[in-house]
């Protein structure tokens, strides 16, 4: 047999201009496809991911090569990808069963608009420290409250800004979420003291955000109430469809005991579906078929079963509120993250995101330029990528020896990795976030953007604490010595 002929081609690092050029490409496309023209946002990123190929290929590498880290980079991210398609199970199971209605039927009747705003932020904030997901927390929880939200009359973005902003308020400080434990790996800290200094940044913008939303409150009508025409009507029909019963909250109670007992997030989350579509069997008088349906395709009125209960005479409202959920109805957002997952593949395995992060490092001269080096650099990986786990990993892995040997404790740079990055990316529009929040709440992006206050402000404090020296924990000499040690 002849050996194999084929040549071996050079490898080069890419230029930085090389290296900029597929991001650049892909702001510019996606902000006048998406953002001007409001086409799918899919096939934008295949084109920019074939450009990022095409030099990457110029630059020596292989399809095979590219494939095998595009590979990689859907593997590392299926656990992700595996719990939003669980989301949409519950989702649909919780509305058959009638947990997520109740929730609205009751919580229309005793949530004062003028607090509505404060009440959102809290309640999110709440279920996804302890359930240490911002996805799972926007689905439910969101959901419900943009239901009161939209009957009281309060504004959607306004409401879907400070869902997405306590969801996220969790997700960064819950020990249950992935992204809590990720940035301290990326960084080199421990979980809970990371936990401990985020405290720092995210208890001031928590704060900031409840002033703004307390202010914003005072302008809701304050004849905007239950007693409404619109509301009245919703509230009748919902109470026509389901039965009431304080066990309809028990799905949501599974949910709160596996993570307060730490277990596995994907079987916890399936339980809670497999209860709420026994409740929907037991208490609404549903079919099974109707819930294997709901949990696979999402809700429908006409499963409603029910004496006296017509779907034809469902209102638009009521429609709008509950056909939803289902593991269909999160292959959508899957493919966006398959194909965010392609580009940073290819940007990854030739190189060029190290030079574009290189060139932000050599800037940092003091601990207020790293710190804010650090922060531009999760924003850059969050609006190339659209991914909360590259925008944590690939600035962790730049930044970790530069804080060390500036006498920086790793925690610091943990803290700044989830303040830029974690709860930066449900602010980018072409993000498997931003999509997965605009198709739970109804509300784009760039609508709900000014009402997140944490999601920016949190990273501002954070580069205010660097160049301040505020809540900068710095390194003893045997500490130095021990995690330089560690980076060798």
């Amino acid at each position: 047999m002849p050996k194999d002929k084929k040549r071996v081609r050079e490898k080069r690092k890419p230029t930085f201009f090389e290296a900029i050029l597929p991001i650049i490409v892909m702001l510019v496309v996606l902000t006048i496809g998406k953002g001007i023209m409001g086409l799918a946002t899919e096939p934008f990123l295949l084109m920019v991911t074939a450009l990022a190929g095409i030099l990457a290929w110029r630059m020596g590498y292989s399809w095979d090569e590219m494939m095998q880290e595009i590979s990689q980079k859907i593997a590392r991210g299926m656990p992700a990808i595996l719990i939003l398609i669980s989301v949409g199970a519950v989702v649909g199971t919780w509305m058959i069963s009638g947990t997520i209605p109740m929730m609205i039927y009751y919580g229309v009747q005793i949530v004062n608009p003028s607090w509505m705003l404060v009440t959102s932020f809290i309640i999110s904030a709440i279920v996804s420290l302890c359930t240490g997901t911002s996805w799972g927390t926007v689905a439910t929880m969101g959901v419900a409250l943009m239901g009161i939200s939209g009957t009281l009359g309060v504004s959607l973005p306004a409401t879907a800004g400070a869902v997405v902003a306590g969801s996220y308020f969790g997700d960064k400080l819950s020990p249950l979420s992935d992204t809590t434990n990720l940035a301290p790996i990326a960084a080199g800290s421990q979980l809970y003291e990371h936990i401990g200094h985020m405290l720092w940044t995210t208890i001031p913008a928590s704060i900031i955000s409840l002033i703004v939303y307390a202010v914003a409150g005072r302008g809701v009508s304050a004849g905007a109430d239950a007693t409404s025409e619109t509301v009245t009507m919703m509230l009748s029909q919902l109470d026509q469809m389901f039965d009431w019963n304080i066990l309809l909250l028990l799905p949501i109670l599974v949910v709160l005991a596996g993570s307060v007992m730490q277990m596995p997030t994907i079987p916890v989350m399936m339980l809670s579906s497999v209860v709420a579509g026994a409740e929907a069997i037991i208490f609404q008088g549903a079919s099974f078929a109707n819930v294997i349906t709901s949990s696979a395709s999402g809700f429908s009125v006409s499963m409603v079963n029910r004496a006296g209960w017509d779907a034809g005479a469902a209102s638009e409202e009521v429609i709008k509120l509950l056909e939803r959920g289902g593991l269909a109805g999160m292959m959508s957002t899957c493919l966006l993250v398959f194909c965010a997952f392609c580009f940073a593949g290819i940007m990854s395995k030739s190189g060029s995101l190290d030079v574009i992060l290189n060139k932000i490092l050599s800037v940092a001269k003091n601990t207020g330029t790293l710190i804010a080096s650090t922060a531009a650099s999760c924003i850059i990986m969050a609006f190339s990528t659209g991914n909360s786990y590259l925008s944590i990993l690939i600035p962790g892995e730049m930044f970790r020896k530069a804080y060390v040997k500036r006498g920086l404790h790793p925690k610091n740079l943990s803290r700044t990795l989830e303040d830029a990055g974690t709860v930066f990316v449900p602010l980018v529009p072409w993000s498997a976030a931003g999509a997965y929040m605009t198709s739970c709440l109804g509300v784009e992006v760039l609508d709900y953007l000014p009402w997140a206050v944490l999601c920016y402000v949190g990273f501002i404090i954070a580069i205010f604490y660097g160049f301040t020296g505020i809540g900068i924990r710095k390194l003893t000499e045997e500490e130095k010595e021990k995690y330089e040690a560690e980076i060798e």
